[in-house]
């Protein structure tokens, strides 16, 4: 070949096209490497890797191990008991022991625990403080006011329990496994499967052994496949699968998009003298402006040592996104009427979970489906005013199980996967449906002009009523959809942390026991791997590292392609899905982890 026609043919590789792809290459690296956006099938390292699953056939599968999801087994194996047949009931649970992924910290009433198990008590239950005072506070920079609680009201907790709601579910799955359910825990759901007809025909867990690049490793390994005549839903707010059930059914054709609130938690050791079990404290107000929903939370819990639960929520339909919940938590624990509290105390735990706020305008207007249906958060039950979502998980999980059983022994239905279709009418006729629908006007009541006043005037007006006024407020934009550029907002310079009452992204982070195996795809996928540099990042400068509570979004320098790019730590996720929820383009998306991951809070 002649140089001549060497020099030319080089040359043609630099077409203005080339050149633009190679720049386009250095200035958006490539972050996405999971398969849920990089198909195997069209990539040559998965071509002679068997992808064959083992299978197991079951009659109920229930995804989750939380309070629905474990009253949910229980319920189905006692009637099962009663009529004396053999229900073959599986628990997959993403945590390597029950409650090993439930946040410390929850007023709970045992309402539905009575029904589901009325010797609770002498079967050694843990809920070991009833709530034995009830404050609730409104909050200046530097000043407290009381507002009375009323009997009856949704912030009154007589009658309640303070406790720690890991240790509650871990003690439901031993008595889950003591009527015979089978509990996988460490084995996360990761893709829904469909019969022929469209029905949902059960769950396959995740695969192991994926190196961070996408490639299969020599430990490859494929997950099972759990076959069941109807799958129950109970993963908790904004599950990845429940989302994909909801929009392939439509569940959510004609209600509110949900909204959401991050509730962040520590658990800390408190001087003695300072401790008072079953105390209960609730605080609206200060560190937050008028316009930002949310507020504080402290249970004092009756523990060998003298413990407490502090939390507080803040809800994702804020505008500014120079604010970090995080950030706001730490600085409420400075108020003067609070820090005493904290000084000399330590710090023993920390986490972070989404929490439903939608209530009754944002429940799906489908709660089943062919093949299944969802429950507890899954579904959206949660009272946000009482702050409590337990006893509704509880009672919806039963109720599931009820309606799957009269369904499966009916044996009537066209569709392979067997629908619990009884299950909605069910829950409408709950105390479920009646609760949420009494407060249905709670929430939305500060989306006002006066934003936290008027709230407080037209929510107090609609607890007055007991719901009874004959109107439903509606919840506005989505979360998603709220956020102001940032050169327009007012930014925020949170002080730093002294280490002792208030503490950086990192050392929290390290209280939650976070195990996540490095060598794995990020679990938190983009859709597009260009929108948060040219759009996070160019209009809100760049948010998902102030809404995260983890520090798992960090702009850093792209030296090849001179501009700024997005670090995903993965290993530090928490796996409270405030991303999936609140990124502005809705590009991410929180898929499992390898083996489940995540933190282990033990019950924390």
């Amino acid at each position: 070949m002649s140089a001549l026609l060497k020099i030319h043919r080089v040359h043609k590789l630099f077409t203005p096209a080339f050149v633009r792809s190679v720049s386009e290459a250095a200035k958006y690296p490539k972050i996405t490497t999971h398969y849920t956006l990089n198909p195997r099938e069209k990539d040559e390292r998965w071509k002679d890797v068997d992808m064959e699953r083992c299978v197991e056939e079951v009659d109920i599968v229930i995804v989750g191990g939380g309070p629905a999801g474990m009253s949910a087994a229980i319920r189905a194996k006692q009637l099962a008991a009663e009529k004396n047949q053999e229900v073959r009931v599986c628990v997959v649970e993403k945590a390597a022991e029950a409650g090993g992924h439930i946040l410390s910290g929850a007023v709970i009433d045992p309402i539905s625990l009575n029904e589901l198990i009325p010797d609770w008590q002498e079967q050694g239950a843990p809920l070991n403080t009833p709530v034995t005072k009830d404050t609730f506070s409104f909050l200046t920079e530097t000043g407290r006011f009381s507002i009375p609680i009323f009997k009856g009201w949704p912030m009154d907790n007589h009658g309640n329990y303070v406790v720690r709601l890991g240790h509650l579910v871990k003690w439901l799955g031993d008595q889950a496994e003591a009527l015979g359910v089978e509990i996988y825990p460490g084995c996360a759901a990761s893709e829904v499967l469909f019969h022929e007809d469209g029905s949902v025909k059960g769950i396959a867990t995740n695969d192991v052994g994926i190196a961070k690049s996408g490639a299969p490793k020599e430990t490859f390994a494929r997950g099972m496949e759990l076959h069941a005549k109807t799958t129950i839903f109970a993963e908790g707010c904004r599950g990845h699968l429940s989302k994909q059930i909801m929009q392939k059914f439509g569940l959510n054709v004609g209600s509110e998009p949900q909204t959401y609130g991050i509730g962040l938690k520590e658990v800390w050791e408190i001087a003695p003298e300072l401790h008072q079990p079953g105390l209960v404290e609730h605080s609206i107000g200060w560190p937050l402006d008028r316009f930002t929903y949310g507020g504080s939370f402290l249970y004092h819990l009756n523990e060998p040592t003298p413990t407490i639960a502090v939390g507080f929520v803040v809800g994702l339909n804020y505008k500014n996104p120079w604010i970090s919940p995080f950030q706001e938590f730490q600085r409420f624990k400075t108020h003067p009427k609070v820090r005493h509290v904290f000084e000399g105390a330590t710090r023993i735990g920390y986490g972070a979970r989404a929490i439903n706020e939608g209530g009754f305008q944002s429940l799906p207007k489908k709660l089943s489906f062919p093949g299944g249906c969802l429950v507890g958060c899954s579904a959206g039950f949660l009272n946000v005013p009482r702050i409590k979502g337990s006893h509704y998980a509880m009672k919806s999980g039963m109720l599931a199980a009820e309606s799957a059983l009269e369904a499966i022994n009916e044996g009537t239905q066209t569709t392979a996967g067997v629908e619990p279709i009884s299950y909605a009418d069910k829950i409408k006729e709950s105390f479920v449906w009646k609760d949420l629908y009494k407060v249905r006007n709670v929430h939305p009541s500060f989306h006002n002009p006066l934003g936290l006043y008027g709230g407080l005037v037209l929510s107090g007006f609609s607890i007055f009523m007991g719901g009874r006024e004959p109107w439903t407020l509606t919840h506005g934009p989505q979360d998603h959809e709220t956020l102001q550029p940032a050169n327009v907002s007012q930014r925020i310079v949170y002080p730093k942390p002294d280490g002792k009452i208030t503490f950086d992204l990192l050392s929290s982070v390290a209280l939650t026991g976070t195990n996540h195996e490095g060598d794995q795809p990020a679990h938190l996928t983009l859709k597009d791997d260009r929108i948060p540099v040219d759009h996070n990042l160019a209009l809100y400068e760049g948010p998902e590292q102030r809404f995260c509570p983890a520090g798992v979004y960090e702009y850093v320098p792209n030296e090849e392609g001179g501009n700024m790019k997005l670090q995903i730590n993965a290993q530090n996720c928490i796996h409270c899905k405030t991303c999936d929820i609140k990124d502005p383009k809705q590009n991410i998306n929180w898929v499992v982890p390898e083996g489940g991951g995540g933190p282990a809070y033990n019950g924390m």
